[in-house]
């Protein structure tokens, strides 16, 4: 069972992901969208969805650091265990409260407000409901997660971490994951079936980050006022006007 699930359901989620992505990308263009529902409702959305996209991107940069960064490293530059442990405690815990808070908000404001609880779907519903069961298993992990039910310590660095680097080079260490708090580990299923299930849900949109922002031309906005220029009105600052300069000298 142990090799089923730390050893190959990893992967089997790996390919529901991608396939999925591909499959939604190339058959559901026009659904790849969170479905905004801003013209609803927006005084509650401004607050929680800044705070909870904020949140949600501080929890991503600690898990990359907590489980790609082997602790040998963080040994080196003179980071024991003790200062990582308290960073990760409170920092975690305060992005992992905050992320909660944030999407309390939203399903609160998806709850009171009519339009937009008409415009949720049963799709919408169990994502909620896996999300909101993958940051609760997160935040118990880590309050609780670092002792052991017999109260030996557990830094899971030396078991989680191992594990998930072990599955980028395709040598699964199942034993490191076995030796894992039962915090981590329903955390971490949770985890892999809300990756399972993104490329079916309105969280596809996490993968369509506007990157060809940074490389588009600027916008030329230009006036539809026929109005002459008066002689010896000097023009502001900003883009000369685009085929107009002789009509104004008329």
């Amino acid at each position: 069972m142990a090799l089923v699930l730390w050893g190959v359901l990893p992967y089997v989620v790996a390919l529901v992901l991608v396939g999925g992505l591909v499959w939604r990308y190339r058959y559901d263009q026009f659904g790849w969208t969170t479905r905004s529902s801003q013209l609803y409702e927006s005084r509650l959305l401004k607050i929680a969805s800044p705070l909870f996209h904020f949140a949600l991107l501080a929890v991503l940069m600690g898990h990359v650091v907590g489980l790609l960064i082997p602790k040998v490293f963080t040994d080196w530059i003179g980071l024991d265990q003790h200062m990582y442990h308290l960073g990760a405690f409170y920092g975690g815990g305060l992005a992992g409260v905050a992320l909660v808070v944030g999407l309390a908000m939203l399903i609160y404001r998806r709850r009171t407000q009519s339009a937009v609880f008409r415009a949720t779907t049963a799709n919408d519903k169990f994502m909620f409901l896996v999300l909101a069961a993958a940051i609760t298993a997160g935040l118990v992990a880590t309050f609780t997660g670092d002792v052991t039910p017999a109260g030996e310590p557990h830094n899971y660095r030396e078991t989680v971490s191992i594990w998930f680097r072990s599955l980028l080079v395709f040598q699964p260490d199942v034993d490191s994951m076995v030796a894992a708090t039962w915090q981590f580990k329903v955390h971490v299923l949770f985890g892999f079936f809300l990756f399972a299930i993104t490329p079916f849900t309105r969280l596809v949109h996490a993968f369509t980050a506007p990157v060809h922002y940074l490389f588009r031309p600027y916008v030329v906005y230009r006036s539809r006022d026929t109005r002459p220029v008066r002689s010896g009105t000097a023009r502001g600052r900003g883009w000369d006007p685009v085929g107009t300069r002789d009509r104004d000298r008329r």
